[in-house]
């Protein structure tokens, strides 16, 4: 073993000989939560060096559309512009209720306190907001409005338990180009405040002292190991674990054989590995996200998601990822959506759509899609005797979804992964990333499994178990949210420690 090397990840801080960098506050990734955290960091007075594995800044956010899920106090300067009140107490319900016995409660709680404030933060970066939304059932707007729904909170059980609010925030643009305006903007500013800035630089490995306090990192640049003193603090913000295939299959494997990774090529785990070897916890990391994409066109919302047993599972008006989530509890992860042709559209996410079954009748259908016999015209006839009243006692889809499927033809779309192909790629049929990590505090600092904070090292973004902590109840915008709100605390503890 080579000197100062205790494991993989860590160094021996008493083994150091030479300081090749030297400042307040180290941030490994400059994605939206390094960037976040190094911005608050300055502003705070502290001399920040931030270090990035690839050869620019940006990471997973850059890549989103940028939506944030925010709200709270009243409404954030967007909602109440536009005459929507959110109250805090509301959206907490709200978060609750999507994450259940995974959540987070501190994390809940001081999220919707300040994701209001939040919002003018992103605001006064620069980034563009039209005080505009769209009320419709999408995953992005199709124009450049600003607000919208990005959840569940429309759809049972959350409508019984909070008031429906849009609370998705996206950058006024056209075309999917939000998180590349965001991290463009919040780069700017972070060059502003006068923090260091060095690419192609993998950090390696922590730095330990004998008092188990992290006092800097090593990093990796032209082929060289240097050392870089933090005398404050250690930010890691390296992203999630979703490009790795043996944290995937050592953590989530159950995903394996229909998800498809969705990420930045270097959401490696690198920032939870450096963690678990300073002695941290990792929590939720069985958890990721998914998506089963049945619209937009919002019309396939009126069609049936059933099972390889002509049985419907969950309420079709619900949030793409809880359908996915229920979708892929269903034995093999055979799911259809059975369709009438006035509301038969092809879907934007899937060319060409898989067709299992088609028909004058549902008979028809059944029998084409191989079916049991019967199931389908059972499911069929159940789900018409109430729809007609606009009812739906089985999965309470909301009224405004409910209708007979009694207008043929009829259609059974097969969302099976074996069927799917998504655009990204050839591999399964749902996306995923992952919501499992580091234990932090809300203010970013990492925990060891006695709960105890590791001196000197702070956490934040898919590099933690952050706010977001299951498919059943994710939202769009959750993550970035996430990343940016929770990567500010932790820039600014960071920045106090003296």
């Amino acid at each position: 073993m080579e000197k100062g090397r205790i494991r993989p990840w860590l160094r021996r801080y008493e083994d150091v000989t030479d300081i090749h960098f030297k400042s307040d506050v180290v941030v490994c990734g400059y994605g939206g939560a390094g960037a976040s955290a190094a911005l608050e960091a300055s502003r705070a007075g502290a001399d920040v060096l931030v270090l990035e594995r690839a050869g620019g800044g940006g990471g997973a956010t850059a890549l989103s559309s940028c939506e944030m899920y925010l709200g709270g106090s009243g409404g954030t300067a967007l909602q109440r512009a536009l005459g929507i009140e959110d109250s805090t107490d509301n959206m907490v319900a709200y978060l609750h209720e999507c994450f259940g016995t995974n959540a987070d409660r501190e994390k809940i709680r001081v999220y919707a306190e300040g994701a209001a404030e939040h919002f003018d933060w992103v605001e006064s970066l620069g980034v563009p907001y039209k005080r505009e939304a769209i009320y419709e059932r999408v995953v992005e707007p199709f124009g450049d409005e600003s607000l919208l729904y990005t959840g569940n909170e429309r759809a049972y059980p959350f409508n019984r338990l909070a008031e429906p609010v849009p609370r998705g925030h996206v950058p006024s643009r056209e075309g999917n180009q939000g998180g590349k305006i965001f991290m463009e903007l919040l780069m700017r500013r972070v060059e502003e405040a006068g923090a260091t800035i060095v690419t192609d630089a993998r950090v390696v490995a922590l730095v330990q002292d004998q008092e188990s306090r992290v006092r800097g990192v090593m990093v990796r640049v032209d082929g060289e190991e240097l050392f870089a003193e933090a005398g404050r603090g250690v930010i890691l913000t390296a992203g999630g674990f979703v490009m790795n295939r043996a944290m995937i299959e050592q953590h989530c494997a159950h995903v394996l054989p229909y998800a498809e990774p969705y990420g930045s090529p270097w959401d490696m785990g690198d920032g939870i590995q450096m963690g678990l070897a300073a002695g941290a916890n990792i929590s939720n990391m069985s958890e990721v996200f998914l998506s089963l994409a049945i619209y937009p066109p919002a019309r396939l919302t009126f069609g049936l998601l059933i099972n390889n047993k002509g049985q419907r599972f969950v309420n079709e008006d619900a949030y793409l990822a809880r359908l996915a989530h229920y979708a892929v509890q269903q034995e093999a992860q055979e799911v259809y959506l059975l369709v009438q042709n006035e509301d038969f559209e092809r879907s934007h996410y899937m060319d060409p759509l898989p067709i299992s079954g088609t028909g004058d009748t549902i008979e028809e259908v059944e029998k084409e899609a191989g079916l049991p016999e019967g199931s389908l015209q059972q499911t069929v006839a159940y789900y018409n005797e109430f729809a007609a009243e606009g009812k739906d006692p089985l999965f309470h889809k909301a009224a405004s979804w409910t209708k007979p499927i009694n207008k043929p033809p009829y259609a059974l779309v097969s969302y099976a992964p074996r069927d799917v192909k998504y655009p990204l790629g050839e591999g399964p049929g749902y996306l995923m990333f992952t919501l499992g990590g580091l234990q932090t505090l809300p203010g970013g600092e990492v925990l060891t499994p006695q709960g105890d904070p590791i001196p000197g090292l702070y956490a934040a973004g898919r590099t933690t178990a952050g706010l977001p902590r299951t498919s059943k109840g994710y939202a769009s915008g959750m993550s970035v949210g996430d990343a940016t709100f929770f990567g500010r605390l932790a820039g600014r503890h960071a920045a106090s420690h003296r």
